[in-house]
């Protein structure tokens, strides 16, 4: 095999194993910044819970919800281009930021989008 051939099969196998590592199996129509949100959640540290992302409609749009992950933090909403929302719940009174207090009762629609595989 001529040299040039055997860098470019060198070339080719690297580019997919590092494309394929990066496989999350998240629906299709997730958008980039949800991603991007799930990418940063993967390069912290392990939760207990672990970390999800959750999809719901809330007041007639499509929105994102990240539970809190321990003590004080607070669960993060934000809609479909990564504007925050609000916080439902967590925070140092469990109530999270009062911008959102109906999101528990009125969300539908719950759809899991990812959820951390690593183990502690």
């Amino acid at each position: 095999m001529p040299l040039h051939r055997f860098y470019l099969l060198i070339f080719t196998l690297a580019a997919w194993a590092l494309v394929s590592c990066e496989k999350t199996d998240l629906p299709p129509d997730t958008s980039s910044c949800v991603e991007a949100k799930i990418k940063k959640l993967k390069q912290e540290g392990v939760r207990n819970p672990p970390a999800s992302v959750w999809q719901y409609q809330y007041n007639g749009q499509t929105v994102y919800y990240i539970p809190p992950h321990c003590c004080d933090a607070p669960g993060i909403l934000f809609d479909a281009n990564c504007n925050y929302i609000c916080s439902p719940d967590g925070g140092f009174t469990g109530q999270g930021d009062g911008k959102c207090n109906d999101f528990f009762e009125k969300r539908t629609n719950e759809k899991l989008i990812w959820q951390d595989d690593r183990k502690s």
